[in-house]
């Protein structure tokens, strides 16, 4: 079973490396090129759900499309939640808990939209430096799995963590145009 979630994970990342060396200028440190490609794929989708949050008007915090549906205000405490654990999971490193922390999901999305976003900053700054000690040869680590008694290796968490912020930038980006707004991808790029 390592095998093939080995297998899997490098049969998504090990195609970007040529690309991704082709791209941008090569990584400061030798052997970080497929870290590097999803580095700057998280970092970018990132940077895109901060501009999404920051424009959204604090009165649509509660905006959800349908009753089933996340809250734009669920949305922003889901991903500081899901960074913190994804990220220190794959580094090692800890997030040290407040007691604001241990608030329930349906408390942290009524917070103020000023609150939310300087928390999913944090998150996301705490991301940046998961990342910093990261290297190709540590992404086939062997750690313990999301069920008990089941190994994975750290790859899998490096993209589950990019997916993650694609996925939820998605749903922002669908949220931002049902509101009449454009999402930071679709913002016009500036000429060379």
């Amino acid at each position: 079973m390592k095998r093939i979630i080995v297998a899997a994970s490098f049969a998504l990342i090990v195609p970007l490396a040529p690309v991704a060396a082709q791209q941008m200028p090569q990584p400061s440190a030798p052997g970080t090129v497929i870290v590097s490609s999803l580095r700057r794929f998280g970092n970018q989708y990132a940077g895109w759900l901060m501009t999404a949050f920051d424009s959204v008007p604090a009165a649509k915090y509660g905006y959800k499309p349908t009753p089933a549906q996340m809250s734009i205000g669920q949305v922003a405490a889901h991903l500081e939640d899901a960074n913190y654990s994804i990220c220190g999971r794959m580094s090692g490193l800890a997030h040290p808990m407040t007691a604001r922390d241990s608030a329930a999901d349906t408390v942290k999305m009524t917070w103020p939209k000023d609150t939310l976003v300087a928390r999913l900053k944090a998150s996301f700054d705490f991301c940046k430096t998961a990342w910093d000690g990261m290297t190709d040869a540590k992404l086939v680590d062997s750690m313990p799995g999301f069920a008990p008694g089941r190994k994975i290796v750290r790859a899998t968490l490096a993209v589950v963590f990019v997916t993650d912020l694609v996925d939820h930038y998605s749903q922002m980006a669908n949220y931002m145009r049902l509101n009449g707004m454009i999402p930071p991808s679709s913002y016009p790029r500036p000429k060379p």
